[in-house]
Order: C-alpha cells, then sequence, then structure tokens
C-alpha cells in the first residue's frame, strides 16, 4: 500500500449558513498531504459523503476512492460466492461523495444534500479513523447506538469547552 498519512484527531467546527466548516488542524495536515495542490499552494480537495451505516458524513482524499473502490469489490465478490448474486447496495452505500475544495485554513463548504442526512445544522464534530475522517451533528452522535464511548465523550467535552449546550 502506498504511504499515506492516518486521519487522528477530533475536533468541532462551527458551520455557518452558507455551510462553511473547517477542518480541524490535526486532520487537515494529513488531508492536505493525502491531497496536495497541483499548483502547490495551501488547500486540497476532500471528498464529502454520507457513511454506508450511520447517520453522519465520511470525509476522505481522492486517493482513498481507489483503495475504497477495491475494498467494495472485495466484498461484492464474497457476497457472489455466497449468495449467487451481487448485493447492488455494496455500491451505493460506499460510493457517495462528492469533492470539494478547502483553503489553506481547512475550511469547505459542506454539500447541501450530505449536510441535510448527516443533520447537521450550527456545529459539526470530526473524528479521524485512520482511512476517513467521520463528520457528526453532536447531537446525533451522541443519541447514536453502537458507536464509540469515547467519541462520545470527546464530542461532550469539545462542545463544552465552546459553551455549547446539547
Amino acid at each position: 500500500m502506498e504511504d499515506r498519512s492516518d486521519y487522528q484527531g477530533e475536533g468541532l467546527g462551527l458551520v455557518d449558513d452558507k455551510g462553511r466548516v473547517a477542518i480541524p488542524a490535526s486532520l487537515r495536515q494529513a488531508l492536505a498531504a493525502n491531497s496536495p495542490r497541483a499548483d502547490g499552494k495551501d488547500g486540497g480537495t476532500v471528498i464529502i459523503g454520507v457513511h454506508p451505516e450511520q447517520t453522519c458524513l465520511r470525509a476522505y482524499d481522492p486517493g482513498y476512492v481507489r483503495i475504497l473502490k477495491a475494498e467494495v469489490e472485495d466484498l461484492q465478490a464474497r457476497h457472489i460466492a455466497e449468495h449467487g448474486k451481487p448485493d447492488f447496495n455494496l455500491k451505493r452505500r460506499n460510493a457517495s461523495g462528492e469533492a470539494v475544495p478547502f483553503d489553506g485554513s481547512g475550511r469547505f463548504i459542506m454539500p447541501g444534500f450530505p449536510r441535510d442526512y448527516a443533520r447537521i445544522a450550527e456545529n459539526a464534530f470530526f473524528w479521524g479513523t485512520f482511512d476517513w475522517i467521520d463528520i457528526w451533528d453532536p447531537k446525533t452522535l451522541l443519541d447514536a447506538v453502537g458507536v464509540d464511548d469515547a467519541m462520545q465523550a470527546a464530542c461532550r467535552y469539545h462542545c463544552k469547552t465552546k459553551g455549547i449546550a446539547l
């Protein structure tokens, strides 16, 4: 596998009325390293799509598309071997994504549908997962079942430090 920066870190971003939000610095550095601009300027491209199983978004660099596609094709091959037919929803669930630019400070505009799907309004909680970044509405994350307790605790912490009541 090629040398890639891992997405590790978390943070809370304020979302403005146009859907602009800034990726936290710890995650932005990895994203910029994985998707450098051709002109050498700060910033790059981030792909924003709905998470295949949870009510949140998934953000990653364009280079990860090839890796994700290979993983999904492997899952599809195993599904066909076991069931004799494809699971058409495998690609539907995992191919969601829109490439958007981000500037040197990590600001980007969240695409409308994914933002609405994830119920993200005024705040967005970012959590690195090595391969991609989860982006959650804080209340949706805290109400979610089956997500990591430490991630929920980090969300509470960041909301508390910014004076955001949940």
